[in-house]
């Protein structure tokens, strides 16, 4: 007689191992490694503010924690979705040609990035917002639309 249960286990050990193995590669207190960005004071206080009003979860993707722990940055998903606050302006925000979306209120700068999704740039806002987005995200403004109100919010405009 043969058995097709691993190691010849009764069914429901087998299972429960199954469960077990599965369980362990889909931690949900998983947490992205995020650099974390210095801006000056003010730019934080509006940062640690954002971090108040961020919401639980984000194109559908639940939020997960971020290593090193910090009020200026935040990630949902397997790191699919990484918001971090107080980043320098980004260089490409001086070429004439750059692209960007509104969402909600909210003007961000786009940067496509090679090999993987876009970033996004606050642009207008006493602190820039950087929101990178995995190769799943490319084509998916949802990310930017849940997150507007928390920015607008937040985020004070610099205009």
């Amino acid at each position: 007689m043969s058995s097709h249960r691993p190691f010849g286990l009764p069914a429901s050990a087998a299972a429960a191992a199954v469960l077990l193995a599965v369980a362990g590669c889909s931690r949900a207190d998983t947490k992205a490694s995020v650099p974390v960005p210095g801006p000056p004071a003010a730019e934080a206080a509006f940062c640690r503010a954002l971090a108040k009003e961020l919401p639980g979860t984000v194109a559908g993707l639940a939020r997960t924690g971020t290593e090193p722990e910090s009020e200026l940055t935040a990630a949902w998903g397997d790191a699919a979705i990484v918001l971090r606050c107080g980043v320098p302006r980004p260089e490409k925000m001086n070429d004439p040609q750059a692209h960007a979306v509104e969402a909600n209120g909210v003007n961000w700068l786009y940067e496509p990035r090679e090999g993987d999704g876009p970033r996004f740039t606050t642009t207008y806002r006493k602190a820039y917002v950087e929101l990178s987005l995995d190769e799943r995200y490319a084509h998916d403004v949802g990310p930017l639309v849940d997150l507007a109100a928390p920015v607008k919010k937040a985020v004070p405009p610099s205009l």
